[in-house]
């Protein structure tokens, strides 16, 4: 690339501000969905890039070792490039990696695992055996939730976007003279990636804008879940800009519209949840009115009220409009009632492949009780219904503790039982000596891991077999050296639960030594 200011040291750089690193390699994907470059011994982390481009990125943090950025300007693309299929790709948030190939994608992700476990972990580990991918890489969510706000954000104009859409080939390729790329020339500014204005009009209804949480992307398709998701969003927007009704304001704390969801089934149920900022008897009833009669298709038609200043419904109480209140969902053979308030895999069919791998790991014969830990509402315990003496499952949300006994009840399961509370105080040695030793324990917690006090709780008990279920690979890793004092990890299976994002779930099976 020649010469260029490159060459100055970052001792002298860090007393800058604004700091631009000018065409800078990209070498390697990082983690989170970031892609690492190195200059000068420091190692540079970058979003929105893949390995192979070249760019000049802007510091935002700026540490001795190491320092993060964006790209400012692309001198090259990779080759490894692909077109990004969806519209707000970029922006809203939802997806980060649409501009990499869905099989790169996958050696990424795996190469996490793994890495996080061999670094974090630092303990002996089998052969990974191959990642999971998704057989569907659009369409693939049941479950979504979209935002109504006050403020839009409107991207600028992405010139480069649309260009790619209609040919595939690196826009360097096609362009004279070999011109760089800029944030300016896509119509943006410098300090924004991607650009963009907000706007105050009758408001929007979609994703969170990237970075804020009262400025909304106004979604006209998303590719995450099926029909008749974009219609009912769509007709819903549009009837209330007719109408006038009002969008929710967050800084404000008021507005008739605030939150939409949506739960879409294999077995064809549709669940529609409409969260009201106002209780607006009147306002609210033309609404459902309107949703109901141009989708007769939804099968169970909700609303929420939501006065509070945040938007979790863990303490509100939906209503039924119309229907049975939840939705049927079916995984192999099972059956899964789904409340507007429960836990439930979004990626249907990747859950049950996830839920086939935690069964084999286990390594059933019909003898052993199971300790289903994190049980949410059941759905692995169920899974491992059928080749168990006895399953026992511990949930600290109430609402997921009274599914999962409806869920073994609707799948006639009557050597399960679940009980509410946190695992480190429920899982005492009263508790045990009240049901049994375990002989196979599944654990599945949220990405923080597992306390401290149950891994020691763990090996105390010292189960033959420990299923570890993780949506978080660097805490699995702490963790999993942990219990490496007495366990050793016999098995590792990555499963990609959401294509095109960063997140990745990995399911290991230990073995006492």
């Amino acid at each position: 690339m020649g010469s260029t200011p490159l060459g100055r040291t970052f001792t002298a750089l860090m007393k800058k501000k604004n700091i631009v690193l000018e065409q800078v390699l990209v070498e390697n994907y990082a983690a989170e969905g970031k892609s690492l470059a190195r200059r000068d011994g420091k190692v540079v982390f970058i979003e929105g890039v893949v390995p192979g481009d070249i760019v000049d990125v802007r510091l935002g943090k700026n540490k001795k070792d190491w320092a993060e950025g964006y790209p400012l300007k692309f001198h090259e693309y990779s080759k490894e490039r692909a077109t990004p299929f969806c519209q707000h790709f970029g922006v809203c948030g939802g997806c980060q990696w649409q501009m990499l190939p869905y099989q790169k994608q996958l050696e990424y992700k795996h190469q996490q695992v793994f890495d996080n476990l061999a670094r974090i972990g630092k303990i002996e580990l089998p052969e990974l055996q191959p990642i999971i991918g998704a057989k569907e890489d659009k369409f693939y969510r049941n479950k979504l939730e979209f935002t109504f706000s006050t403020k839009e954000f409107t991207p600028y104009p992405n010139p480069l976007l649309k260009e790619r859409e209609t040919n595939s080939q690196p826009l360097l390729k096609q362009e004279a003279n070999n011109n760089t790329v800029s944030l300016q020339s896509l119509g943006c500014a410098e300090d924004s990636l991607p650009g963009g204005k907000v706007g105050m009009g009758p408001g929007a209804l979609g994703f969170h804008a990237k970075g804020f949480f009262d400025k909304i992307v106004q979604i006209e398709k998303c590719w995450l879940q099926p029909e008749p998701q974009n219609e009912i969003r769509n007709a819903l927007r549009d009837f209330a800009f007719e109408r006038g009704y009002s969008f929710y304001n967050f800084r404000e704390h008021k507005g008739l519209l605030r939150n939409l969801q949506f739960r879409i089934c294999t077995t064809g149920e549709v669940m529609v949840n409409v969260v009201f900022g106002e209780d607006d008897k009147k306002s609210r009833a033309e609404i459902l009115s309107f949703i109901d009669a141009s989708f007769p298709g939804i099968t169970t038609l909700l609303y929420t009220v939501n006065l509070k200043w945040n938007d979790s419904l863990y303490d509100q109480e939906p209503i039924t409009y119309k229907g049975k209140g939840y939705v049927e969902e079916k995984l192999e053979g099972f059956r899964f009632k789904i409340g507007p308030k429960s836990f439930f895999q979004t990626n249907t069919a990747q859950g049950e492949r996830l839920y086939q791998i935690a069964r084999e790991f286990a390594e059933l014969n019909g003898t052993q009780t199971i300790y289903d830990l994190y049980c949410g509402t059941g759905s692995i315990g169920i899974f491992c219904s059928r080749g168990a003496k006895k399953i026992i499952g511990v949930e600290a949300i109430e609402a997921a503790v009274n599914d999962a006994k409806e869920n073994a009840t609707l799948n006639k399961i009557s050597h399960a039982q679940f009980f509410t509370g946190d695992v480190i105080n429920v899982c005492n040695d009263d508790f045990f000596k009240a049901h049994g030793k375990p002989d196979v324990i599944i654990t599945d917690p949220p990405r923080a891991g597992m306390h401290q006090k149950l891994v020691e709780k763990i090996l105390e008990i010292e189960a033959p077999i420990v299923i570890y279920v993780s949506c978080n690979p660097a805490t699995q890793a702490r963790d999993l050296a942990l219990l490496d004092a007495k366990y050793k990890v016999t098995k590792v299976q990555p499963v990609d639960m959401f294509p095109h994002t960063h997140h990745i779930e990995n399911v290991v099976q230990l073995k006492r030594k």
